[in-house]
């Protein structure tokens, strides 16, 4: 029997695979982007290993999609990103920032080209759908902004490849790394895409038919069963150990690309005009003042994923703080993402974290973690 008990209200948004979700064991869930997201399918260290060893399923359906289209609709990406998409093709996805006229970073999504005047952006959390159609009021461009019929599946671990194969055929394998194809799957109509928020190998399913997601996810678990496939929720211990981003955790509104060693995103030495610029050319003048650091904490293993944000302390003096914490039972250790103030921030710096009212000892070390060239996720 599926539990349809969850939830406040209408006013968070339930995913096509919710029914899958909770009958495969989702048993807790958060809100993002003002809709469920299964976050708890039991043990989080089983999850990653799941992930890590074989495959998982998660349904993240929350990642919304803002759609761009008509005559002007590349000009007005370009717009509204301060990454260089000149060389991006139809086909192609890219990771790109939207920033605001501070340079404050608004959301970090993956954009997708499906034509030449038809793009995706494949939300973080925060309200971009709203953001756009402000800045397409008086943008002078024609174009036209809304939320399409679209909800991700990723499927992602070292198996995921030979699931697919089983899902899709052999041709499967020619898709590259940050490029999508458009496919069937039993008239259940599909964008897939090499991409995925885990740093592990896998694909994310983009299903362009809301009435058919508890479907997809049953396929898709049939299929995966002899390759080791579970079900599973997107996991925090993975996600730190490769260095990657959650917003309003690790980045938020007043936090800079350049204090994230973004700069690869930000194209100031050319003509192409966005919002935030001339902010961004006048931080990257002036030197940034904090910067993003991987800890290494000296402390018993960590029950959980940090709650709050941890003040760093140096001298008695606060100047910094952290992000996002976890245990790695891979490496073996506490890690953690945080801000400092730039000078504090070399390698081999060590520093107090306060986390309830107890002090523990930390050392800034190299990041990311675990897989430090993208070898797993690129192969």
């Amino acid at each position: 029997m599926v539990n349809k008990n969850f939830g406040f209200g209408t006013q968070i948004r339930k995913s096509p695979y919710f029914d899958s979700t909770v009958k495969w064991g989702a048993t807790g869930f958060s809100v993002y982007n003002h809709m469920y997201i299964p976050r708890d399918f039991g043990d989080p260290e089983q999850n990653f290993w799941n992930l890590i060893e074989k495959s998982i399923l998660c349904d993240v359906a929350v990642e919304r999609q803002v759609e761009i289209t008509g005559p002007d609709a590349y000009k007005f990406i370009q717009f509204i990103t301060p990454r260089d998409l000149s060389k991006l093709q139809i086909g192609q996805c890219k990771y790109v920032l939207i920033v605001n006229e501070k340079g404050g970073i608004i959301n970090d999504p993956v954009l997708l080209r499906l034509a030449e005047n038809h793009f995706w952006l494949s939300l973080a959390d925060s309200d971009v759908l709203l953001w756009a159609q402000g800045v397409a009021v008086n943008s002078g461009l024609n174009v036209k902004i809304n939320e399409p019929d679209v909800s991700p599946l990723q499927l992602q671990g070292p198996t995921s490849a030979e699931i697919m194969i089983k899902l899709f055929g052999e041709e499967i394998k020619d898709l590259k790394y940050y490029w999508f194809k458009e496919l069937n799957l039993d008239e259940i109509p599909l964008i897939v895409s090499r991409t995925g928020w885990s740093s592990e190998f896998g694909y994310e399913l983009f299903l362009r038919d809301g009435s058919k997601g508890n479907e997809l996810y049953e396929k898709i678990m049939v299929a995966g069963k002899e390759h080791g496939l579970q079900p599973g929720h997107t996991s925090s211990i993975r996600r730190i150990e490769g260095g990657m981003l959650s917003y309003h955790a690790d980045a938020d509104i007043v936090t800079n690309p350049f204090e994230l060693g973004l700069d690869r995103l930000v194209n100031l030495n050319s003509e192409i005009n966005f919002i935030g610029k001339e902010a961004l050319k006048k931080i990257k003048q002036e030197g940034i003042k904090r910067k993003q650091v991987g800890l290494e904490l000296d402390c018993e293993p960590l029950k959980g994923p940090n709650t709050s944000f941890w003040p760093i302390n140096k001298d008695g003096k606060k100047i910094g703080k952290v992000t996002s914490a976890v245990y790695s039972p891979r490496l073996k250790k506490n890690i953690a993402l945080a801000m400092v103030e730039i000078n504090h921030s070399e390698i081999g710096n060590n520093l107090k974290i306060i986390s309830d009212d107890k002090e523990i000892n930390s050392k800034i070390i190299e990041k990311p973690f675990y897989d430090p060239k993208k070898k797993i996720a690129s192969s």
